[in-house]
C-alpha cells in the first residue's frame, strides 16, 4: 500500500532473543534467521538493516544502488519501479531471497515533499469507527494515492496497576490468548502464562492486569481458559466461572447477573465492527455470548445477561430426536451485525464420532435457521470457528492440523490445500499445530502455527502458501490488527515483557506470489461504495457502481450477492469498453422499493414486512491470493433512521429568555369544553422560543428535514398540526373546495369522532390518511369547511381569533403515508398579540338604546313602587277621619 510520506517495507523475520539465551545459541539462530528493514520515503530511498554477526554484503539488482554494500545498515535507491530481488549474503546457511515490489516511480512522491505535514480534521461522532481514505487518479505520470483503511478511536484509559495485587495468567506452558474490541482494535488484552497485559494504543504502552490476593487461589489465578475484552471490563473464564476486572475492581459473575455460578464452557465476542445497524425489535443487541454444555446466555453492556436457549428447547425448534444427545460446542458471532452462530454436537451413540451442525439465530427477528452444514468429527475433537467479513455467511473451521472453509452461504466448501497437495498444515511446519487464525477486512487469512510458521490464504480461494520465516520457533507470538488496518506481531518474552513489530503482510504475500507465479486475473476492481452503511427510507433509492478491468479474452465479471429479507428491488445497467488489450466492465445498480402505503388497512404490518437489514457484496467472478481486495461488503437498512428528524423553520431555543412559566386557557377555547379553565405550564426546554405574531397575521409552517449531518431539505409532503393542550380557537384559510377536494376531507373533528378510544395525537396520522381528490372515496359533504391539511405548495395558513390574544403550542406530524418509515413530528409555539378591534357604531347604539330603555323602565317601575308605598303608609293615614271616643 502506498502512502503519502513514508512507505515502510519489512523483509525477513525479526530475531528476538530469549531470556538466558547463550551466545552460541544466539549465533546459530542468527545464522538461520535474518531480518531486513526497508524504508521507502518520498524521494525513493530504502533503508536496509540486517540483524546478525554473519553478514557479508547485500545482493541487489543492477537497477538499484546501495550506498555501502558491506554494511548491515545502509540505504538503497532504485531508479525504476518493478520487482527487485534483495538478499543478504552471509557466511553459513544461505538466506532467503525476498522480492520487493515497487509499484510506482519515486517521482510520484516528489510532490508529497512540500505537503508532507498535511493535517486533515475529521469530525467524529460516537458511531464513527471504520473509515476508508480513497485516492483519485492523478493525470501527471499516472500517480495516485492508494486506498487506506483507518479505524477511528476515542482516547481510552487503561486499568491501573494496584500495589500488592497478584498476577493472573494462563496455565504454565500454554500459548498466548488475546481479545480486542472489534471497533477499537487499539484496545486489547493479552494473556500469557506469566501475566495479563492491557493496552489502549496497540501495545505501544500497556499495564499489567492483576487481581486482589483474597479472591482467587494461586491455582485459580494461573487457570485462565478464555478472555474477552468488553466495554464493561476484561472478562476471564476460570474453572467454569466468570470474573470481570474493571475500574470498579475484580468481581465474580454468577447469579447476581443471571449467569450460572459454574459449568461455563466458553465465551465469545464480536469479531467485526458494525457500529450502525437496523434493529427493529425493542432492546439492544448483545456484545458477547456465554455458554455451558446445555445453555446459552447473551450479555450486553452494563453486565445485563439473559438466557437465550437451552438444548432441550433447541431439540424442539430443530425437530431433533428427544433421545439423542445434543450439546453446545461453540457460539460465535458471524459477519452479520445481528446474527449468532451456534455449533451443536449431535450423536445417538456417542462413542467414536459426532456430527457438528450449525444453526444461526437472528437477534432482531428472534428466528432460528438451520444451515446446510454438517461435519463428522471424532468425539473428543476440538474445533474453532471464525466467520469472515462478508455479506453471505462464510467461515473457517479448524482443528489442530487442518482448516475447513465454507464460503458463499455454505455452497463453496472444502479443506484448505497446500502446494504439497494435502490439507495437513502440521506436515509443513515440523508437526506444529495451529495456534491462531487471523482474518482482516481485505480477506487476508494468516494461519500461525505454534512454532510461528505462517501460512497465507485469501477468502474465496481453496489453497494456502507458506510464507517466509519471520521469527524463531520458540518465541511466543500473536498477530494483531492496528488502527490503520495493518498487521503487527506481539512477542511475549521470557523475562515477562512484551514487544511489538509491524508485519508487512502484503509485501510478504507478494514476494511469495512472485515465486509461485500466482497472478491476479484482473487488473483493477473498483466501486463507489463510500460507506459501509446506508439507510433507505420510503421513496428513496441507492445507486452504486462497481467496475472490473481485466485482460481481453478472459471474460471476467462482477458478482452481486445479497443476504437478508427480500425487501429491495434492483435495476442493473452494464457498460463495456475494450482498448489496448484490456476490457473495462462497469455495472450500475439501483436499489429501491415500489410499495404504496396509502389506503391499506394494515399499514403498520405492511411497513414491518418491508423493513429490515440487507447485506450486499460485490466480488469478482475469478480471484486469487495475489488480488488485493476480496470483496466489497456494505449494509442497506430499509426503515426508520432514528437520526432523522423534522423542525419548523424559524424556531429555535435561542433568542429568547429561557424560563418556564404558567398561563391560563379560557375553557371556551378548549376543544372538549371542560367545566373550568385550564392552567398550563410552558416548558421552555421542550417547546423552545415562541414566535410572537400579531393575530392579524396568518402563519404557514415550513417543515424542514434534518439528520445527524444537519439540514437535508424542505419537506413537501402533507402534514397536520394540532394544539397539544386542546385549544381549537384557530382555523385555516383554505376551504376543502378551494383545495380541490371532490368529497369531504378528513378533519380533526371527524377523526376524533372515529377514534374516540385514542388520545388526540394518535387519532390521525399516515396510518389512516385518505385524500379527498377522488370521487370513489368518501361522500360529497360540505366542502366549505376549513381544509386542515397543509403542505408547502397549497397555500393553506393558520389564522387566529381577533378577539383575544393567546399562547399556542403546536405539534406537527407528517401525514403522507409514502414519505417516511419514521413517525416524524416536531413542536413549535406561537404567541399572538394585538389591539382588540373597536365594536361597530350600530352595535354601540343598540347597546346604548337597550341600556337607556332599561334605565327608564326601572325608573318608571320605581316611581309606581314609590307611589304605592306613599299611599299606603303616608297619604292614606293622614287623611283618614278620626273616630269619636266613647264615653264610659
Amino acid at each position: 500500500m502506498q502512502r503519502s510520506g513514508l512507505r515502510r517495507c519489512i523483509l525477513g523475520p525479526l530475531c528476538l532473543p530469549s531470556a538466558g539465551e547463550k551466545k552460541e545459541e544466539r549465533e546459530k539462530r542468527q545464522i538461520q534467521l535474518a531480518s531486513c528493514y526497508l524504508h521507502w520515503i518520498f524521494f525513493g530511498k530504502i533503508k536496509l538493516e540486517y540483524e546478525g554477526t554473519l553478514f557479508t554484503e547485500w545482493s541487489v539488482p543492477e537497477t538499484c544502488f546501495v550506498l555501502n554494500k558491506s554494511s548491515p545498515t545502509t540505504e538503497l535507491r532504485c531508479s525504476s519501479p518493478g520487482v527487485h530481488a534483495i538478499k543478504p549474503i552471509v557466511t553459513g546457511p544461505d538466506e532467503e531471497e525476498r522480492y520487493l515490489f515497487v509499484e510506482s516511480s519515486h517521482t510520484c512522491f516528489l510532490w508529497y515533499y512540500r505537503v508532507r505535514t498535511w493535517r486533515i480534521v475529521v469530525p467524529m461522532t460516537k458511531d464513527d469507527a471504520l473509515k476508508e481514505i480513497r485516492g483519485n487518479q492523478v493525470t501527471f505520470q499516472d500517480c495516485f494515492i492508494a486506498d487506506f483503511l483507518i479505524l477511528l478511536t476515542f482516547p481510552l484509559l487503561t486499568i491501573p496497576e494496584i500495589p500488592g495485587y497478584l498476577p493472573i495468567s494462563s496455565p504454565r506452558g500454554s500459548q498466548l490468548m488475546a481479545s480486542w474490541d472489534a471497533c477499537v482494535v487499539a484496545s486489547a488484552v493479552l494473556v500469557t502464562d506469566m501475566e495479563t497485559f492491557h493496552t489502549t494504543d496497540s501495545f505501544k504502552s500497556w499495564t499489567r492486569i492483576r487481581v486482589p490476593p483474597d479472591i482467587l487461589s494461586d491455582d485459580e489465578r494461573r487457570s485462565v481458559a478464555h478472555v474477552i475484552l468488553s466495554r464493561d471490563g476484561i472478562v476471564f473464564l476460570i474453572n467454569g466461572v466468570l470474573y470481570i476486572k474493571s475500574f470498579r475492581g475484580f468481581i465474580r459473575l454468577g447469579g447476581i447477573v443471571n449467569l450460572p455460578d459454574g459449568g461455563i464452557t466458553g465465551i465469545s465476542s464480536r469479531k467485526w465492527c458494525w457500529v450502525n445497524y437496523l434493529l427493529k425489535a425493542k432492546g439492544r443487541r448483545s456484545t458477547f455470548a456465554v455458554w455451558t454444555e446445555n445453555e446459552i446466555y447473551l450479555g450486553s453492556i452494563l453486565l445485563k445477561f439473559a438466557r437465550l436457549v437451552t438444548t432441550t428447547e433447541l431439540k424442539n425448534i430443530l425437530s431433533l430426536s428427544v433421545t439423542a444427545t445434543l450439546t453446545i460446542d461453540r457460539v460465535e458471532y458471524t459477519g452479520h451485525p445481528l446474527e449468532i452462530a451456534v455449533f451443536l454436537n449431535y450423536c445417538t451413540v456417542c462413542n467414536v464420532t459426532k456430527k457438528i451442525f450449525l444453526v444461526i439465530y437472528n437477534e432482531d427477528t428472534k428466528q432460528w435457521v438451520s444451515q446446510d452444514f454438517t461435519l463428522d468429527a471424532p468425539i473428543d475433537s476440538v474445533t474453532m470457528p471464525h466467520f469472515t467479513f462478508s455479506a453471505l455467511p462464510g467461515l473457517l473451521l479448524w482443528n489442530k492440523h487442518s482448516i475447513y472453509y465454507c464460503y458463499h452461504n455454505f455452497t463453496f466448501t472444502g479443506i484448505l490445500q497446500t502446494p504439497a497437495g494435502h490439507g495437513n498444515l502440521s506436515m509443513l511446519s515440523n508437526d506444529s499445530i495451529i495456534h491462531e487464525v487471523f482474518i482482516d477486512y481485505y480477506g487476508d487469512i494468516l494461519v500461525k502455527m505454534e512454532n510461528n510458521v505462517i501460512f497465507y490464504s485469501k477468502i474465496n480461494t481453496r489453497d494456502a502458501v507458506k510464507l517466509h520465516l519471520w521469527t524463531n520457533y520458540t518465541t511466543r507470538a500473536f498477530i494483531f490488527l492496528s488502527t490503520s488496518g495493518q498487521t503487527y506481531f506481539l512477542y511475549a518474552l521470557d523475562d515477562g515483557t512484551i514487544q511489538i513489530q509491524d508485519y508487512p503482510l502484503h509485501l510478504e504475500a507478494q514476494s511469495i506470489a512472485f515465486t509461485t507465479k500466482d497472478k491476479c486475473p484482473y487488473m483493477a476492481f473498483h466501486n463507489n461504495v463510500a460507506h459501509v452503511f446506508y439507510f433507505l427510507d420510503k421513496g428513496e433509492a441507492l445507486t452504486v457502481w462497481t467496475q472490473i478491468v481485466y485482460p481481453e479474452n478472459t471474460g471476467l465479471y462482477v458478482i452481486v450477492e445479497s443476504y437478508g429479507p427480500k425487501i429491495l428491488q434492483e435495476s442493473h445497467e452494464i457498460s463495456f469498453e475494450a482498448a489496448f488489450g484490456y476490457c473495462t466492465k462497469t455495472l450500475t445498480l439501483t436499489f429501491y422499493q415500489n410499495v404504496d402505503y396509502e389506503r391499506i388497512s394494515d399499514y403498520f404490518e405492511t411497513q414491518d414486512k418491508h423493513t429490515g437489514l440487507v447485506l450486499v457484496q460485490f466480488r469478482p467472478s475469478e480471484y486469487s491470493k495475489a488480488c488485493p481486495i476480496a470483496q466489497k461488503v456494505f449494509q442497506i437498512a430499509v426503515g426508520c433512521d432514528d437520526k432523522k428528524f423534522i423542525a419548523i423553520k424559524g424556531f429555535s431555543k435561542k433568542g429568547c429568555h429561557h424560563h418556564d412559566f404558567s398561563y391560563v386557557i379560557e375553557k371556551s377555547y378548549l376543544r372538549h369544553q371542560p367545566s373550568k379553565n385550564l392552567r398550563v405550564r410552558y416548558i421552555w426546554g421542550e417547546y423552545g422560543c415562541p414566535l410572537r405574531l400579531d393575530f392579524t397575521e396568518k402563519f404557514q409552517p415550513v417543515v424542514q428535514l434534518f439528520d445527524d449531518n444537519g439540514y437535508v431539505k424542505d419537506v413537501e409532503a402533507n402534514f397536520i398540526v394540532w394544539e397539544i393542550h386542546g385549544r381549537d380557537d384557530y382555523s385555516f384559510n383554505n376551504t376543502m373546495a378551494q383545495s380541490g377536494c371532490l368529497h369531504e376531507a378528513q378533519t380533526w373533528k371527524s377523526m376524533i369522532e372515529l377514534n374516540k378510544h385514542l388520545p388526540l395525537e394518535e387519532v390521525w396520522g399516515p396510518e389512516n390518511y385518505k385524500h379527498c381528490f377522488s370521487y370513489a372515496i368518501g361522500k360529497p359533504g360540505d366542502l366549505n369547511q376549513p381544509y386542515e391539511i397543509i403542505n408547502s405548495s397549497n397555500g393553506n395558513h393558520i389564522f387566529w381569533p381577533m378577539g383575544h390574544s393567546g399562547m399556542y403550542v403546536f405539534r406537527v406530524k407528517i401525514l403522507d403515508p409514502n414519505y417516511s418509515f419514521c413517525n416524524l413530528t416536531a413542536m413549535f409555539a406561537i404567541e399572538t398579540f394585538g389591539l382588540i378591534p373597536s365594536p361597530s357604531v350600530y352595535l354601540v347604539a343598540s347597546f346604548l338604546f337597550v341600556l337607556m330603555l332599561l334605565f327608564f323602565t326601572i325608573l318608571v317601575l320605581s316611581y309606581f313602587r314609590y307611589m304605592r308605598i306613599y299611599r299606603r303608609y303616608i297619604y292614606e293615614p293622614l287623611h283618614k277621619p278620626q273616630r269619636k271616643r266613647k264615653k264610659n
